[in-house]
């Protein structure tokens, strides 16, 4: 924010490298959401230089479309002001992206399959030490290129929010958390997604990844959801630290998240835990603990 001199090197140290192009993608929304949608195109097209040449080097296509899905994304979030919406933009952005990877990607696609097969076998190797035979299923290249979609689809919104939250950080202290605290969807696009998430994993093992793409919007959604109840019972930040542990490891717990946001979209718990007028805060802490 201090010049686009600062901006352009920021972006451009990262934009070549796998570990740290997130920070790019992150400024890159940052300027976008701040600037509009000129200043971040222009960033991106020298952006562009360094992670098309590892597009061309070694065929990975993740920092690339990270920055431009990102971008993209912090552009409709500008032009409409509506996170929900531009959270729901992920889910195109990570079909296209698996679509094209697995149209144009086919050595990359091999090269991690060869990868995913050799980390199996030796696993299988080590499991079957007991005596008794394993054999774990392998990814295939049409299951790799949804997994890829997800995770750029899944990126790029997170690195939308992180550059929404330095944008409230220097701006609006304390207003992203507000903003996000809010993000919900409407029954119709609510079912809509579930739907299709369910007619992904009813095609097979091979598009299960293809399904989650779907389901992303709806986890954010949850997650948001968890925040604003949080905020409403007053409970510190180690239980969301303890939230997040087991969101991370159990994948019961991604479900009910999800559930959680389907719910919400038919129920509206926000509007539930609002204090009806002329109720005080203790006599609704008393309600709830009944």
């Amino acid at each position: 924010m201090r010049g686009r001199f600062q901006a352009l090197m920021v972006t451009v140290a990262g934009a070549g490298s796998l570990l740290f192009c997130w920070i790019s993608a992150a400024v890159l929304a940052l300027v976008t959401l701040r600037k509009g949608a000129g200043q971040g195109a222009w960033l991106l097209a020298w952006a562009l230089l360094p992670s098309g040449a590892l597009l061309y080097a070694y065929g990975d296509s993740g920092p690339l479309t990270l920055l431009v899905g990102t971008t993209l994304l912090a552009m409709i979030l500008r032009n409409t002001v509506n996170l929900p919406l531009a959270v729901l933009a992920c889910v195109p952005l990570g079909l296209v992206t698996g679509l094209g990877i697995a149209a144009f990607g086919g050595d990359y696609l091999g090269e991690i399959v060869k990868v995913f097969g050799d980390f199996l076998g030796t696993m299988e190797q080590r499991l079957s030490q007991a005596g008794e035979q394993v054999v774990l299923a392998r990814p295939g290249p049409r299951q790799i290129a949804g997994m890829l979609g997800a995770g750029t689809a899944a990126s790029a919104v997170l690195c939308l929010l992180l550059g929404r939250y330095w944008q409230a950080q220097l701006y609006n202290p304390g207003g992203f958390g507000q903003e996000f605290k809010t993000l919900r969807y409407p029954p119709a696009v609510a079912g809509a997604l579930a739907l299709a998430a369910l007619a992904g994993v009813g095609m097979g093992v091979e598009y299960r990844a293809w399904a989650l793409i779907c389901l992303l919007p709806l986890s954010f959604a949850g997650l948001s959801l968890v925040h604003a109840r949080v905020e409403h019972r007053g409970q510190g930040k180690g239980w969301l630290v303890g939230f997040y542990v087991a969101w991370l490891f159990f994948d019961p717990v991604k479900l009910l998240v999800v559930f959680a946001a389907i719910a919400d979209s038919w129920l509206d718990f926000r509007q539930r835990w609002a204090p009806k007028q002329g109720t005080s805060v203790s006599e609704r802490d008393s309600d709830e603990d009944r």
